[in-house]
C-alpha cells in the first residue's frame, strides 16, 4: 500500500463532497493523514469559448465566482475534518486534469470523490465516457455511488474488505492493497474471482471445460496469496462479473470493495473491464488500485 500521509479531496461544495469529506476523515484519523481540500475553477473560455465583446463582463464574472469558491473553500466542513490536518488549495482549468496532475506531483496516497457531482465535475464523472480521473490517476482511487448519501457522523467502520482478483497483470497489486488496508483495520479479508458460464450446462463438454476452468483459476488464486503472505478465503462464481462481484459484497455485507486497474494509462487509460459497472453497483465504497 503506498503511503496514505496525503489524502486528495476533490470538493464541489455538494453534499456529496461533505459524505466524502466524512470517509476522508476515517483515513486521516487512522493514518495521520493530511488532507488537502481541492477545488477547480473553471476559466470562463472552457465554458463560453472564445472570449468576444462580453469578455469584460465575463472576466467580471469570473472574479466574482474565483472570490466566492475561495470563500466556500475556507468555510468548507471545518467539523468534518476537525482534528485532521487540512490544506484547502483553488486551482484553474480543467477539473479532472488538474486532479489528476496534483495527485502525482505531490504523491498523493489516494483520491475520495464522488461518482456524481455538480458542475464541472458532473461533467466528467457522468457521461458516456468512464470517469477521467479513475481512467488517468496513478494512484487509488475510492468512490462510489456512496459518497452521495449522508454519512453517519461517527468514523466508517471498516470490518470485512473484499477484494475482486481478476487474475491480470495487477492482481498481485491489488491483493497487497487490499490485505494491507484489512490489517491496519483489524478487518476481514475477502477473495473473489469470477469465470465465465457455461453457454449450455447441461452439456458434459461445457461442464467439463467450466471444470477446468475453475481448478486453473483456484490454483492462480492459491499461488497469488502465497506470494501475498494472505490465506483469505476465495470464492470462484460463475457470471456476470459486476453482478457477482456487487452480490458478493452485499452478501458479506463489505464495508470496502477493492478491485484492480490497470498499470499503465494509454488510449483506454487505466479503468479495467467491468470497473465501471461494479462502481455504479456496489453496495459499498470501491477502491480502485
Amino acid at each position: 500500500m503506498q503511503s496514505l500521509s496525503k489524502i486528495l479531496l476533490p470538493v464541489d461544495f455538494s453534499e456529496r463532497s461533505v459524505a466524502a469529506a466524512r470517509y476522508a476523515r476515517t483515513l486521516a484519523a487512522h493514518f495521520h493523514s493530511e488532507v488537502v481540500l481541492l477545488h477547480v475553477l473553471t476559466p470562463p473560455e472552457y465554458e463560453f469559448g472564445t472570449l468576444d465583446a462580453a469578455g469584460a463582463m465575463l472576466a467580471d464574472l469570473y472574479r466574482s465566482r474565483s472570490e466566492q469558491a475561495a470563500r466556500d473553500l475556507e468555510a468548507f466542513e471545518t467539523g468534518e475534518l476537525a482534528g485532521a490536518k487540512v490544506r484547502r488549495l483553488l486551482l484553474e482549468g480543467d477539473p479532472a486534469a488538474k486532479v489528476v496532475q496534483f495527485a502525482h506531483d505531490e504523491s498523493v496516497g489516494i483520491i475520495i470523490m464522488p461518482t456524481h457531482g455538480y458542475g464541472p465535475f458532473r461533467r466528467f464523472i457522468l457521461g458516456s465516457n468512464t470517469a477521467k480521473v479513475l481512467h488517468d490517476a496513478d494512484c487509488p482511487v475510492w468512490t462510489g455511488v456512496h459518497l452521495e448519501e449522508p454519512a453517519v457522523k461517527d468514523l466508517l467502520p471498516i470490518r470485512n474488505v473484499l477484494c475482486a482478483i481478476d487474475l491480470g497483470p495487477q492482481s498481485s497489486k491489488t491483493l497487497l492493497w487490499a490485505a494491507l488496508l484489512a490489517r491496519e483495520f483489524e478487518a476481514r479479508l475477502s477473495l473473489i474471482h469470477t469465470v465465465a458460464e457455461a453457454p449450455d450446462p447441461t452439456d458434459p463438454s461445457q461442464a467439463n471445460w467450466l471444470a477446468g476452468i475453475r481448478r486453473s483459476a483456484e490454483a492462480a488464486l492459491h499461488r497469488l496469496q502465497q506470494s501475498a503472505g494472505t490465506d483469505a478465503e476465495a470464492a470462484i462464481e460463475a457470471g456476470d462479473p459486476a453482478k457477482v462481484i456487487c452480490a458478493a459484497a452485499e452478501c458479506l455485507p463489505a464495508d470496502i470493495l477493492v478491485i484492480g486497474r490497470g498499470s499503465a494509462a494509454g488510449v483506454f487509460g487505466r479503468l479495467r473491464t467491468n470497473a465501471y459497472a461494479i462502481i455504479r453497483q456496489s453496495p459499498c465504497p470501491v477502491v480502485s488500485v
